[in-house]
């Protein structure tokens, strides 16, 4: 029977299963993205064939930890190594790619076996040593979607490198990037005579404690530890994790909140059908088992369509990018059963009330019920028309439809509003150095891999026009005793660029081994002046308190420039650079001399710093994906929602066909419930978007961090979007309400 009722209302039922699967689908495809990711470090580091790791503690991510590579003088001879290598790790630009993954190696590093040569030769060998040029071997996977092969050219970032082979390894990852020899990847990473880690072979398993113990004795300020160890430390993994745990969630909850739309919705079309069999004897228990079956059952069904959608989506992605590695490798079971997961929980979760509410019916009440509304009472307001009169009639449809739109349109405006919060302080930290142009690497897909030369700082700064130049470096460390990570910014105490930030308590920067730490990271920590702060193995010790206007800094605090290069192995490098005109006016000349005269760098004026930074494109790449999901998932449930409409009132629709409304006035009147609905929403949205922000701002390590920016263009984007969702939806629903004829909509029971 549960099934029958399903298929009686096959409309309804297909759009919310749709609805359901979307959530479900961004579940599996998301999720495959992050395991693939972790599996990749995983197997990065176990598959070396390794016995120990040697790497920076607490680094964010293994392409931050930096290590000096002349270590392996010191480490090499001690008696319980058989084997050492080196390798360093980090993304590039690649053709098109903007996160693509490289490798760096010894060519003589014995974990080189795992890559397996399909094509061409391997990276030590004869052949290649004796061609001119980067030699470069490529991932499988990176080869089919650049469409790359043996003897062609690939651009990395600047540079250029000649393909001498095809290599497969099975982790999706690796065969998503490239391997390089390790002083090319040095140099293209910006990372001179630094490595990401050491892989060890031993020559006896039993000398394992043995060598930790000497290695924690001589290098106190690196870590060494089992390949999965390190893996497991990597919090970029658990920040994407993150991620995408909070963008399915958004998609699962609006799915979930059509699913009990509909299945409200069944309940008030069944009423007398449910007073019927109340009637001839079932229990309340009965009634509740049925509902609850369909519910669950339309659930299961969205997760099975779900899953087909994400394997279909990996698919194409995997046909079209290597961001991150992904393939249909990444799929797992554990991915499928979270999905199943969740959706039982919601079918249980939004089949409880509509189950309740068709157990609590009376036999007599539901025989007499005539259709329309909940079966009660009529409710009029004391304003409005026609249109504001029949959203109210059915006040608990209307309400569950408003709550899809606000979650929709009020998640969407929250990011935007973070988002745009976070690039404005990004402005006013820029803006706060005085300086009129801003500098960064060129041709890099993020401002974090920036890594700009200080010698062509010298040479910018010799420019007649220029007064001064600034570098700076960013970077985050992993500080467990923090509940998170920690900031750091690195600065020369005696150039200009550091004077934007304001010691309240102590003293500024004077020498190297010594930090400056935020107000509110003090107070996390339970530090004063003159205790000591680790940072990836290094002691400082603190010499001041600031205070920022930009919220997310106090979360850090600042080093000398040469400690932060240090820190990240970018020696005589910086993040971005900061340029004081002798006459502001000449900024705009400025930033065209110098894009033209170094063409490794990309300068800009300082106020237009953060909209043309990488970064600001590629997170608005990723709300607009987001909008566009959110939007399709919320779409479907105000066309459900309206399309229960019009079946509901099929036979008032009848009536008013009966006395003359012509189809376009019946169309009308669907359309403008569906927009006012929409507009409803919007406004809801709007609310739910404020809430949503104070809420956070509330969470550990948050407490009024995310600074919000609320500029028009969001609130009309937000009530665009919410008019959109009511437009879209309302189409199908009014087109079909102008196809009833009158006689037979009477006769609709």
């Amino acid at each position: 029977m549960i099934v029958k009722n399903l298929m009686r209302r096959k409309g309804r039922t297909i759009l919310t299963v749709l609805g359901i699967g979307i959530g479900v689908a961004a579940i599996v495809s998301l999720s495959a993205l992050a395991d693939g990711f972790q599996m990749g470090y995983t197997a990065l580091i176990s598959g070396s064939k390794a016995d120990l790791v040697v790497s920076q503690p607490n680094s964010f991510d293994l392409s931050m930890s930096s290590i000096d590579e002349a270590l392996l003088t010191e480490l090499a001879p001690m008696p319980e190594i058989e084997q050492i290598s080196a390798m360093i790790q980090g993304y590039s630009e690649a053709e098109g790619q903007p996160f693509f993954f490289v490798f760096g190696f010894p060519e003589d590093s014995f974990v080189l076996s795992r890559y397996i040569i399909k094509k061409g030769a391997a990276l030590n060998s004869a052949a290649t040593q004796s061609l001119r040029g980067r030699p470069l071997l490529l991932g499988t996977a990176a080869a089919e979607v650049l469409n790359k092969s043996v003897g062609e050219t690939l651009r990395l970032g600047a540079t250029v490198f000649r393909i001498v082979g095809i290599y497969e390894t099975g982790d999706a990852m690796e065969d998503a990037g490239a391997v390089i020899l390790l002083k090319d990847a040095q140099e293209l990473l910006g990372k001179p005579r630094q490595v990401s880690l050491f892989y060890i072979k031993l020559k006896d398993p039993e000398l394992r404690e043995r060598l930790i113990q000497r290695v924690q004795r001589r290098f106190p300020d690196l870590s060494i530890g089992g390949a999965n160890e390190l893996a497991e430390q990597t919090s970029l993994a658990d920040f994407f994790q993150g991620y995408v745990w909070v963008i399915s969630s958004l998609a699962v909850v609006i799915g979930g909140v059509g699913m009990m739309n509909s299945q409200l919705m069944s309940v008030f079309e069944r009423t007398r059908e449910i007073g019927v069999l109340r009637a001839i004897g079932w229990r309340k228990s009965r009634i509740l088992g049925l509902v609850f079956g369909e519910a669950l059952l339309v659930c299961l069904g969205g997760g099975v369509l779900g899953s087909l959608i994400g394997v279909f989506l990996i698919y194409v992605l995997s046909s079209m990018t290597i961001f991150f590695g992904v393939s249909l490798s990444t799929l797992r079971p554990q991915q499928f059963l979270t999905a199943f997961a969740v959706v039982i929980v919601l079918g249980f979760t939004g089949g409880l009330y509509p189950a309740w509410r068709a157990a609590q019916l009376q036999p007599i009440e539901a025989l007499r019920y005539e259709g329309g509304g909940s079966g009660s009472k009529i409710r009029r307001l004391p304003f409005g028309g026609l249109t504001l009169q029949s959203l109210w009639q059915r006040s608990t449809r209307t309400a569950l439809t408003l709550f899809a739109i606000a979650l929709t349109v009020g998640g969407i405006m929250a990011m935007e509003a973070v988002i745009r919060g976070a690039f404005k302080e990004m402005d006013t930290m820029i803006l706060g150095t005085n300086a009129e142009v801003m500098l960064r690497q060129a041709n890099v897909s993020d401002t974090s891999f920036s890594a700009i030369d200080e010698q062509i700082l010298g040479k910018i700064a010799a420019l007649p026009e220029v007064q001064a130049v600034s570098g700076l470096i960013f970077t985050a460390v992993t500080m467990p005793e923090a509940g998170g990570f920690f900031i750091v910014q690195g600065y020369a105490p005696n150039e200009f660029s550091i004077q934007r930030i304001k010691v309240v308590e102590g003293q500024p920067l004077q020498t190297n081994h010594q930090i400056l730490v935020g107000r509110m990271m003090m107070e996390t920590l339970g530090k004063k002046i003159g205790d000591t702060i680790e940072l990836s193995g290094v002691r400082f010790r603190i010499v001041g308190i600031y205070e920022s206007k930009v919220s997310w800094e106090e979360l850090g605090g600042v080093i000398t420039l040469r400690d932060a290069q240090s820190l990240t192995g970018r020696m005589r490098k910086v993040t971005m650079a900061a340029v004081k005109m002798r006459n502001p006016r000449d900024a705009a000349s400025a930033v065209e001399k110098i894009n033209r005269l170094f063409p490794d760098v990309h300068a800009t004026l300082s106020t237009e710093f953060s909209s043309q930074m990488p970064d600001r494109q590629s997170t608005d790449v990723m709300l607009n994906a987001i909008s566009f999901l959110a939007i399709f998932v919320g779409g479907i449930g105000v066309l459900n929602t309206m399309l229960m409409s019009v079946f509901e009132r099929t036979r008032e629709i009848g009536v008013l066909r009966a006395l003359g409304w012509r189809r376009r006035r019946v169309l009308g009147m669907i359309l403008k419930e569906a927009l006012v609905l929409g507009l409803l929403g919007g406004l809801a949205g709007i609310l739910f978007a404020f809430v949503l922000v104070f809420v956070l701002n509330q969470a550990p390590m948050v407490g009024g961090l995310l600074t919000t920016v609320w500029e028009w263009d969001i609130f009309a984007r937000a009530i665009g979007v919410a008019t959109s969702l009511g437009i879209l939806g309302g189409l199908y629903p009014s087109y079909r309400a102008t196809r009833l004829q009158p006689m037979e909509a009477l006769r609709y029971e």
